[in-house]
């Protein structure tokens, strides 16, 4: 990367982030992409230096934000020689990318690079230029410039046929229900018109919450694996369901007998995870105004008053659960609804893999400016940290705050250094419960007794103060708010360790038989296997305080 990395040197309009783990600019990049929508680089050393690359540019490309990724290689003349670091980039990355291709000669190199931008941008995704390091010591080769690669924006929009037999279907049915997903971003009041047309209750995927949820008086809360009770029955009890931009993975939450339009602007989406009566090709905006003027008037909102009515029980018993508590250790959910209720209004939250992003998905309040980023389709632990620092080398004095896993923070935690040497104010705010608490979720539901999922934590807030960033330590609820205050309203970086409930139960939108089995069996071989404080701790963190809330 030598020749490169001298090349950029001498480059004041790009700015060169320098990371301690290849994985976490990758993570990176893809928080700025998703941040921004435009364009984020990452370049790496070869072998084992890119290859490092894989996870982050996973997210990436299944979170559909643009990256482009350049990954050095080995000499030219000894690739195939099985040469001191060698390994096939342009082979690794072909899953996780729209675009790979390996460069031999300088000649090639603008022609590719431009290539490889353009899919990424047009297409959504990761593009990876392979470089042999000696060809970047080659001369580059003179070019007449091209116009700045910006994504174009047609205008998609169903036939007039389709768009008819949609508002024949809708017009049919008595009860239903839309589902928004990522896709109705930019699109909020025109979907907005067409549930009061409908008088449909609007149940959001965790990809569209920041996009749908707030100020939004048809909303009934979430659906899939992190979601509650009101938007699973809203979903359960229609007789169509209406799909919006959405690619919600988990099909045990679609209904079974309703009717099924789904719209999506990638037609290779639709009918992936229902069965489907139509299927239409279109921009979520477009398609929603140019569908509601054909839909009649006057319907019953009998579904959507009932919808509304379950969803606000169902959020009252959620806040129930995040109310302050002065005791310690301290509950998720209040820590959470406090750090939603302090943030700034443009705020941008990342949010690690497991317990952090429920709690994120309930209690984080997304309206205005804020944002919410995460690996919420690629599912990698250790995202919150590096997201945080794309995020915020793109505005350094917007508030960024990362919701950090005790385990993720863990596995990216030399990164810290990178925080404090690109002098980038990010907030860390650690859930440390000393558990891989997701997946001690899962072996309850599966009545397994938890197993290897126990981590013997250092202390966090030291760790930050010995890499230079302050940090702060939080025992019990008492002490929460002040630290939160004092942590946020910091010019630099801050790192707060909040000491969390470990036996903190987040009940799923919908509970099988098979998991209550499996409830029962995990307490009765908890107790067997001599761990039996463990399901008295279980007791006193939720029966307890859901009787005195």
């Amino acid at each position: 990367m030598n020749a490169f990395t001298e090349a950029l040197r001498d480059n004041d309009s790009v700015e060169w982030m320098h990371v301690r783990h290849e994985e976490s600019a990758a993570f990176a990049a893809a928080g700025e992409a998703g941040l921004t929508g435009e364009l984020a680089v990452v370049a790496g050393s070869c072998g084992p230096g890119n290859l490092h690359f894989i996870n982050g540019l996973y997210d990436a490309h299944r979170s559909r934000v643009p990256v482009l990724a350049i990954a050095s290689h080995i000499p030219s003349e000894e690739i195939g020689s099985g040469y001191f670091q060698e390994t096939h980039p342009q082979e690794l990355f072909q899953e996780c990318s729209v675009y790979t291709e390996m460069i031999s000669s300088a000649a090639q190199l603008p022609w590719v690079l431009e290539n490889a931008m353009r899919a990424a941008v047009e297409r959504r995704g990761v593009a990876v230029v392979v470089v042999p390091g000696d060809v970047f010591f080659e001369e580059a080769p003179s070019r007449r410039p091209t116009a700045p690669i910006r994504r174009s924006n047609p205008q998609v929009v169903p036939s007039v046929e389709e768009l008819s037999e949609a508002a024949r279907l809708l017009d049919d049915a008595e009860r239903v229900t839309i589902l928004a997903g990522a896709g109705v971003a930019g699109a909020r009041d025109e979907v907005l018109a067409l549930a009061e047309r409908l008088q449909a209750p609007i149940v959001h995927a965790l990809r569209g919450k920041e996009y749908i949820e707030h100020d939004n008086p048809y909303d009934v809360g979430m659906t899939g694996l992190l979601g509650f009770s009101s938007g699973y029955r809203a979903m359960e009890r229609c007789d169509t369901l209406l799909m919006l931009g959405t690619d919600l993975p988990y099909r045990q939450f679609y209904p079974d007998d309703a009717r099924v339009i789904q719209v999506d602007l990638r037609g290779e989406q639709l009918g992936r995870r229902t069965p489907l009566d139509l299927g239409l090709v279109g921009d979520v905006r477009l398609t929603a105004a140019a569908l509601t003027p054909l839909l009649r008037e006057k319907r019953s909102g009998k579904h959507l008053r009932d919808s509304r009515k379950h969803y606000e029980k169902a959020r009252k018993g959620l806040d129930r659960l995040a109310a302050a508590d002065d005791r310690g250790p301290v509950h998720p959910q209040y820590l959470t609804r406090l750090i939603g209720e302090l943030a700034d209004d443009d705020a941008v939250f990342t949010a690690d893999v497991g317990t952090p992003v429920i709690w994120a998905s309930r209690y984080l309040n997304l309206g205005g400016d804020r944002r919410l980023l995460g690996s919420f389709i690629h599912g990698s632990m250790a995202n919150a940290l590096p997201h945080a620092l794309g995020a915020q080398a793109v505005d350094r004095s917007r508030q960024v705050i990362a919701l950090a896993g005790d385990g993720g923070l863990a596995m990216l935690m030399g990164d810290l250094i990178t925080i404090k040497q690109n002098n980038l104010p990010v907030t860390i705010v650690v859930y440390d419960n000393s558990s891989l608490g997701f997946v001690e979720l899962e072996m309850k539901a599966a009545g397994q007794v938890n197993f290897g999922t126990e981590l013997a934590n250092p202390d966090f807030a030291a760790v930050a103060e010995a890499v230079g960033i302050p940090g702060h330590q939080v025992e019990t609820g008492a002490e929460l708010e002040a630290t939160l205050r004092e942590a946020l309203a910091a010019d630099g970086p801050r790192l707060v360790n909040v000491r969390t409930t470990r036996q903190e139960l987040s009940i799923p939108p919908s509970i099988t038989a098979a998991q209550a089995k499996g409830f029962t069996l995990w307490a009765l071989r908890t107790v067997i296997a001599g761990q039996g404080d463990e399901l008295l701790d279980l007791a006193d963190t939720n029966l307890w305080r859901r009787l005195t809330n």
